[in-house]
């Protein structure tokens, strides 16, 4: 099979989707890498690591999409990008498509099958690609948001962790997943107070034992997450439903109610957003004011660290591309309870409930089209 690397353009996007160790593994395996020029550069890669490693370099973007049969990217392809899919062509990177009926619409007309990173699901119901991501987002919010809680920047003037005599700010954060837990991790290691808000009391025991009682556990009603946007320092929007539109848990009334200068980072803007005054924003312009609180709530977080990310990345994806290179598609799905979760888009149709749901769209299982 033969496999293509475009570089990323979104905005300050220098992830890369494959190391060389992964094309290493796909070359020794008969297949062919093709690597557009300069694609691994942004994560300290050069042409020469991949050519060591057996990959032909390709000069340009158009060559690798007309070439590859299975092409692996890091973000969903831009509105320049769609023209160079072709009908049948696989295309296998993080997606987000419920709040992007335009992109889906673009998808679906290209006729690509399309896999999302993240709504692969393993046996324990777990989402092994969306982890490794999660993780770093998770622990760059608190750090965004320290960095934004500075008097220069627009913030309250709060140091997280407070100095002896001066208490701690608060950091509260929605939702109890892997985004949630590696906030938590960041903001006490700063020494800040937290608290996390979910909806599973389960999960909440589980958090408390994680913890050592170290975090406040709130179950998720209207009224405590009011509360607890009021008295935040700095919120983190954490909550996920996979494959679906994030629920909105903030409504604009309670971001009204937060103190001047507070911060919100909200994680959960691949799939909507979490608060209702949440929209996209880009490394290149990162926040905006509401009801005097700053705003960041950038698509791609982890593309600001693209050595950590491309590596985490790629340690979790190359078992599910060379499952797809050495059987291809339909067998590699039809054999893989896994892959199958991830399959969004198959010849036109919307194979996943949830991206169909949200946009009021037709679903067709998966099984019925392989």
């Amino acid at each position: 099979m033969q496999v293509g690397v475009p570089r990323e353009i979104k905005d300050h996007e220098y992830r890369v989707s494959l190391v060389p160790a992964g094309v290493r593994a796909l070359v020794q395996a008969g297949h062919q890498v093709l690597v557009q020029d300069g694609a691994g550069l942004g994560s300290g890669i050069d042409n020469q690591a991949f050519e060591s490693a057996g990959a032909v370099i390709v000069t340009d973007a158009a060559a690798v999409y007309r070439r590859a049969d299975l092409i692996l990217k890091v973000k969903e392809p831009l509105e320049q990008e769609i023209p160079a899919l072709r009908k049948g062509q696989v295309l296998f990177t993080y997606l987000h498509l419920a709040p992007q009926p335009r992109l889906t619409r673009a998808l679906i007309d290209a006729g690509v099958t399309a896999i999302a990173y993240e709504t692969i699901t393993d046996g324990k119901g777990q989402l092994p690609l969306l982890t490794p991501m999660s993780e770093v987002a998770g622990r760059m919010s608190i750090q965004v948001g320290a960095f934004y809680l500075q008097k220069t920047l627009g913030g309250r003037g709060i140091l997280l962790g407070g100095v002896p005599g001066v208490p701690p700010g608060d950091v509260v954060i929605l939702g109890g997943g892997i985004v949630g837990i590696n906030a938590a991790m960041m903001a006490l290691g700063l020494g800040a107070r937290v608290s996390i808000v979910d909806r599973s009391l389960s999960r909440l025991r589980e958090l408390d034992e994680i913890f050592r009682g170290q975090v406040v556990t709130i179950y998720s009603t209207g009224a405590y997450i009011a509360e607890s946007v009021r008295r935040a320092d700095l919120l983190i929007g954490a909550v996920l439903v996979p494959g679906d539109a994030a629920p909105r848990l903030v409504t604009r009334d309670m971001i009204g109610t937060m103190k001047k200068g507070s911060v919100i980072v909200d994680v959960a803007v691949d799939q909507g957003g979490c608060i209702e005054t949440t929209r996209p924003t880009t490394h290149s312009s990162p926040t905006y004011e509401v009801e005097g609180v700053i705003h960041y709530c950038v698509a791609n977080m982890p593309g600001a660290v693209p050595r950590t990310s491309t590596f985490a990345l790629t340690n979790a994806t190359l078992a599910y591309v060379q499952r797809i290179a050495d059987r291809g598609f339909h067998d590699a799905v039809a054999d893989d309870a896994s892959l199958r979760a991830g399959v969004n888009l198959l010849a036109g149709k919307v194979t996943h409930e949830a991206v169909a749901r949200s946009q009021g769209l037709p679903y067709v299982p998966l099984e019925g089209l392989i």
